[in-house]
């Protein structure tokens, strides 16, 4: 989801960028054009409108992407404790065991 949520940030990011630098507008013939695409100046809206969507999103998945991570890190952390311990209690219990085979 990290991954995948800075591939969208990136995407977004580009959309935004040509749409600011890449784009050229004819405010004579009411006419805009995104590299030498012609559109109307209301998808040049909603070009920039879904771009910004984009890079919320891509922000969004990150953040997700980010704490499911660290939660399966915490409980890799933890589980390695556990098992750590599982494993000294069968220690001690073979010592005793092996003790009270002997006295």
């Amino acid at each position: 989801m990290l991954l995948l949520g800075l591939v969208v940030l990136v995407v977004g990011v580009i959309a935004l960028v040509l749409s600011f630098f890449g784009a050229s507008i004819d405010y004579k013939h009411r006419s805009a054009e995104i590299l030498n695409w012609d559109v109307a100046p209301g998808t040049l809206v909603l070009w920039g409108a879904a771009s910004t969507l984009l890079v919320v999103a891509g922000l969004w998945m990150m953040k997700v992407g980010a704490r499911q991570s660290w939660q399966r890190r915490k409980e890799h952390k933890r589980l390695g404790e556990l098992s750590e311990k599982l494993d000294q209690v069968e220690l001690e219990r073979r010592r005793s065991e092996l003790t009270d085979d002997d006295g």
